[in-house]
């Protein structure tokens, strides 16, 4: 099997802040309160006419730039998502069109917040074979379009944003080393857009009861995710054949910091080891990982030859994990 790993990232915020202050003023919250249960105290918001592949297009024209890679030479195209465009055409369909990507194959993964994970793991496989050499995979959400900002539970969680990645050949011994993947489908009532979909179409009673925004069980999704970001990580490592000391960097889904300072301390790193924007992002989805990645890289964090731990979790439920050698010149 081909080595295969990130040559290229990029990532797009929209320029709208939301901050705590904000918050206070639409529903019963408060600063401290925000920031005591999940680190946050802003978050970008996409403006009224931007959609997901707007997101999308200004993370890959970055990536790409970054890989050196043009979007002609693209082989695939995976956009994970929970906000797409529309249902259909696949939003990956519509970035691979305004990106000019003509001979790239192109679709959609739905898998939340793990759908980055999924999304490597899924294009490596065709580099890895030898069908494809390039892929681009996107992780963008527009979750405030889908949020009950009558909601303190959740409204104060969500962000929007774009990060991506170019996948392609590598050295060897570099690259992505392994992947831990996994879902719980028994769990999928915690974490859940409940309308919109072919069980519950659009009709009056379903926009009325603000059936087409996220809802979420908090405390039931908590304990979920302490107990699984770890248990993933720990995984990949295993099938990787290293350890817990062998790491570098963590790269954590974004969600929540009670849930990363768990997985931290469960691995017993030091606060310069763990990449962190969520006070800035908040919980962006699917972008949450690529952005943190793409981020550090601009600040100069991650060098050649360091070992990444990418580990997410999400509705499904899901959960991913990815151990990479960064194979790139920073």
């Amino acid at each position: 099997m081909k080595p295969v790993g990130i040559i290229g990232t990029g990532s797009y915020l929209p320029e709208k802040v939301l901050t705590n202050k904000d918050l206070e003023n639409m529903v019963d919250t408060t600063d401290e309160w925000i920031v005591s249960r999940t680190g946050i105290r802003e978050r970008r918001i996409a403006a009224e006419d931007q959609a997901s592949s707007d997101l999308a297009v200004e993370a890959s024209r970055k990536a790409l730039e970054a890989a050196g890679v043009t979007a002609d030479q693209l082989d695939l195209i995976i956009v994970a998502t929970v906000t797409p465009d529309m249902m259909f055409p696949a939003t990956a369909c519509l970035l691979q069109d305004r990106l000019g990507a003509k001979k790239a194959a192109a679709f959609d993964l739905s898998a939340a917040c793990s759908g980055f994970l999924y999304g490597i793991a899924t294009a490596s496989q065709f580099i890895q074979s030898g069908m494809y050499r390039y892929a681009l995979v996107v992780g963008v959400d527009c979750l405030s379009k889908i949020t009950n900002w009558e909601d303190r539970n959740t409204c104060v969680l969500f962000g929007d944003g774009a990060g991506a990645v170019v996948l392609g050949p590598v050295e060897e011994g570099s690259g992505l080393l392994s992947f831990e993947l996994g879902a719980d489908g028994s769990g999928g009532d915690l974490l859940k857009q409940p309308a919109g979909g072919s069980r519950l179409p659009a009709s009056r009673d379903t926009v009325d009861g603000r059936l087409h925004t996220i809802s979420m069980a908090g405390r039931e999704v908590f304990k979920f995710a302490v107990r699984v970001m770890g248990n993933a990580a720990e995984e990949a490592l295993a099938k990787a054949g290293m350890t817990k000391e062998d790491i570098d960097f963590l790269v954590p889904h974004q969600a929540n910091t009670r849930i990363i300072d768990a997985a931290v301390k469960r691995f017993g790193l030091s606060e310069e080891k763990v990449i962190i924007n969520l006070d800035r992002f908040g919980n962006m989805s699917s972008a949450s990982i690529p952005v943190a990645l793409d981020e550090a890289l601009h600040q100069g964090r991650i060098k050649k030859g360091n070992t990444l731990v990418l580990v997410g979790f999400g509705g499904g439920l899901t959960w991913g994990a990815a151990v990479l050698k960064w194979s790139m010149d920073t």
